[in-house]
């Protein structure tokens, strides 16, 4: 039997011209043919859709046309110049260029040249492709507006008291970012059976899907497995729906499963690892929703779970109580909210530096808006964990007095004339025992308000003197005993006074509670005076405040008196006062800091082993040492770490996150290591423990700590200062050779 085989196929000049349009017509890129002159001869669908134009309008339209008006004479040239030299130019170059559209708004687009001769006549065909088409662009700026909208969102956490507000704002920021039909947030009835719609948002244009989506709302779920929230709150998980009408994990209703809403996303919101209640986007597009979704709704969650804790603490709690319990609260987040930081604002310093965003202002323009916003989280944090007492300090025996007068000489240069700054400072005043950098910033932020309480000028003064007679809180807090017999200093006293307008009882009685002001709105987030009482109970001090309407402000800040032998080893090893008060990235004493171009040529050939529990950090901290020239290799937990340590893998570097879930942490894990290779280069990371409080018996003393969230410049910092530190004769590279038994 003859093999069977399909027909000829037909020779091109067969072809029908017909078939030639239907393919130019189909094509996906937008296509022009144009002529000499630079008319437009021929336009395909795609071109219409992506230019606005219809495409009989495109037809004899000057291509120029086409052309933002700014840049027309240049393209002109250009074209002529292409005209006489004609070559094929593909798209993917460095350079996007933009197309002016019909509506005037413009489209950033890449572009290939390809010259066409039929018969004597010359033409160009030129395909368009709008850079958005890319996924990698599209994920790129969508977790971008992710980004922003979190940082919103975590601004309007600080600043909206009352949680219901909250809800209603976050709904509506959370259907904004994901450009979704509806968002609505369903609380737990005490009696924990059935869920009840406690704010919703529908952004639906179209009434008849905003009616369905806010009628959802109307009537309690059952909590129960056989429905969406109950199904959340059995599994304690997010679910994506990506279809109701195939939906077969839960009860879908009929007119659910028949309506405009097809697709969902339903995240539960967890106090104390208990479901509290669950929040819910729903699309009209069948699956709409994936990972980077889950992460950005899992945030807002968080968010309003924390806003939901502050407002029921501050319900059941007295004034003293609240403080201390909204820092509680405050401590639980920051360790998942800095690794929610690092991932955003490591992905965006690489999305920065990318051909396709760096070339581009408007697209610069929005990563940098985000990174901005980032930051403004990084520090919101930062401010959040101070006044909870959960900061790292650094604390050393500080010359009070020399601290003092760089303070006042500093603020006389930008206070301005209207405010005269005094100093006096006790002939005999001890050291104290703080963290510098803190205690700065804790100096600047009472000055700050000062000034601001004093409009039209006046005097700000600062004092400092031994105390010999320790406050009884102080002395109750820390068992410090005062010994007037002897006038044995126990602690030192620094006075900040101003002549402004002062504090009624009531203003005294909030002032140093997180998140209230006085001031207008936008002006101020009332966290700075919360800092200075978090950061002064932290040292083991006390603050008490004198203030009457019109009759100024006192502020006294009491903070335990450095032993004598600290305060002689402090004076004869370093200077008195940081030349910044901003908190070092990393703790490496002894080296000095290089410059980004010699920290980062450092790491070049560098074997780096990563440890981190979160895949997206992970991943960040790979692209970092990657940037920099290094090796790395990345595990999730402790105990790969070792293995692979015990299997005589080199490493210059070890860097380990501090929180690393269950098992070792990672003091634990450089414990261990360090017994393999004691020359081994460690860094530690961490965007909260409590093993880094002062309190803790269990604080890293041997190793430097990176503050999540770290940019890549602050990484490469504290890796060259790590290894600059282990490079020693005996050991430039710790190498760890074949496996001992594992320590104890």
């Amino acid at each position: 039997m003859q093999p069977s085989s399909l027909p000829p196929a037909a020779p091109p000049q067969a072809l029908d011209a017909s078939v030639f349009r239907s393919v130019f017509d189909a094509y996906p890129d937008a296509v022009l043919l144009i002529d000499a002159a630079g008319s437009i001869v021929l336009a395909n669908g795609a071109a219409a859709q992506l230019l606005g134009y219809s495409g009989a309008q495109l037809l004899g339209m000057s291509v120029e046309a086409l052309v933002p008006p700014a840049v027309v004479a240049r393209h002109q040239g250009l074209r002529q110049g292409y005209a006489q030299a004609p070559r094929t130019r593909l798209m993917g170059g460095d350079v996007e260029l933009a197309a002016h559209r019909a509506d005037g708004s413009e489209v950033m687009v890449e572009i290939s040249l390809s010259p066409l001769q039929s018969g004597a006549a010359n033409f160009v065909v030129a395909a368009l492709r709008g850079i958005g088409a890319y996924p990698r662009v599209q994920r790129a700026l969508q977790r971008a507006r992710y980004n922003e909208h979190l940082a919103l969102a975590g601004r309007s956490a600080v600043d909206m008291r009352d949680p219901q507000q909250l809800m209603a704002h976050v709904a509506a920021l959370a259907a904004q970012g994901l450009e979704v039909e509806a968002v609505s947030f369903w609380l737990l009835e005490p009696n924990r059976l059935e869920f009840r719609a406690a704010s919703s948002f529908a952004a639906a244009a179209d009434a008849a899907v905003r009616a369905v989506a806010l009628s959802a709302t109307d009537a309690p779920v059952p909590n129960r497995p056989d429905t969406l929230l109950g199904l959340v709150a059995a599994q304690g998980a997010a679910l994506i729906v990506s279809s109701f009408a195939r939906e077969s994990r839960f009860n879908v209703s009929p007119a659910l499963r028949q309506g405009p809403l097809q697709a969902a996303l339903a995240v539960p919101m967890i106090d104390a690892q208990r479901v509290i209640g669950v929040l819910v986007a729903d699309s009209v597009k069948p699956g709409r929703f994936g990972e980077d979704e889950k992460h950005f709704v899992e945030s807002l969650a968080n968010l309003v779970v924390t806003s939901l804790q502050r407002a029921q603490t501050e319900a059941q709690l007295g004034h003293a109580q609240r403080l201390e319990a909204v820092g509680q609260l405050t401590g639980g987040i920051a360790h998942d909210f800095n690794n929610l930081l690092t991932i955003m604002q490591g992905n965006l310093q690489m999305l920065a530096d990318h051909p396709g965003v760096a070339g581009d202002s408007h697209l610069s323009l929005m990563v940098n808006s985000a990174a901005r916003a980032g930051q403004r989280g990084a520090e919101l944090t930062g401010k959040l964990l101070a006044f909870s007492r959960r900061q790292a300090l650094a604390t050393t025996a500080v010359d009070t007095g020399a601290l003092l007068k760089a303070m006042a000489e500093m603020l006389r240069r930008t206070l301005g004339r209207h405010v005269n700054v005094a100093l006096h400072i006790h002939a005999g005043c001890p050291r104290c025992l703080a963290d510098a950098g803190q205690l700065e910033s804790a100096l600047l932020n009472i000055a700050l308000n000062s000034r601001d309480a004093m409009p039209a000028g006046g005097t700000l003064s600062f004092s400092c003197a031994p105390c010999s007679e320790v406050p009884s809180e102080m002395r109750a807090a820390s068992g410090a005993r005062s010994n007037p017999a002897t006038a044995a200093t126990e602690c030192v006293a620094i006075e900040i006074t101003d002549t402004g307008i002062g504090m009624s009882r009531e203003v005294l009685d909030h002032a140093f509670e997180p998140f209230f002001t006085t001031k207008e709105p936008g002006k101020g987030t009332g966290l700075g005076l919360s800092t200075v009482y978090g950061f002064v109970k932290q040292s083991g001090g006390h603050l008490q405040v004198q203030s009457k309407p019109g009759a100024g402000t006192s502020i006294l800040l009491f903070l335990p008196a450095a032993p004598a032998v600290a305060a002689a080893e402090a004076g004869a090893a370093a200077p008195a006062v940081r030349a910044s008060s901003a908190p070092e990235a990393a703790i490496a004493p002894g080296l000095a800091p290089a410059s980004d171009a010699a920290a980062g040529a450092a790491l070049l050939g560098r074997r780096v082993l990563i440890v981190e529990d979160d895949a997206e950090v992970r991943r960040v901290a790979i692209a970092f040492f990657a940037a920099m020239g290094a090796t790395a290799r990345a595990v999730a937990d402790a105990e790969s770490a070792i293995a692979e340590l015990e299997r005589g893998s080199e490493c210059d570097l070890l860097f380990s996150d501090i929180t690393l879930g269950a098992g070792m942490n990672g003091i634990e894990l450089a414990q261990s290591a360090h017994a393999f290779a004691p020359g081994l280069a460690v860094l530690l990371t961490s965007g909260y423990s409590e093993y880094l409080t002062s309190e803790s018996p269990h604080k890293p003393q041997l190793w430097p700590v990176l503050r999540k969230p770290y940019t890549r410049e602050e990484l490469a910092q504290a890796a060259h200062r790590v290894l600059q530190g282990a490079a020693h004769p005996a050991a430039t590279a710790a190498r760890v050779r074949s496996a001992p038994k594992r320590p104890a």
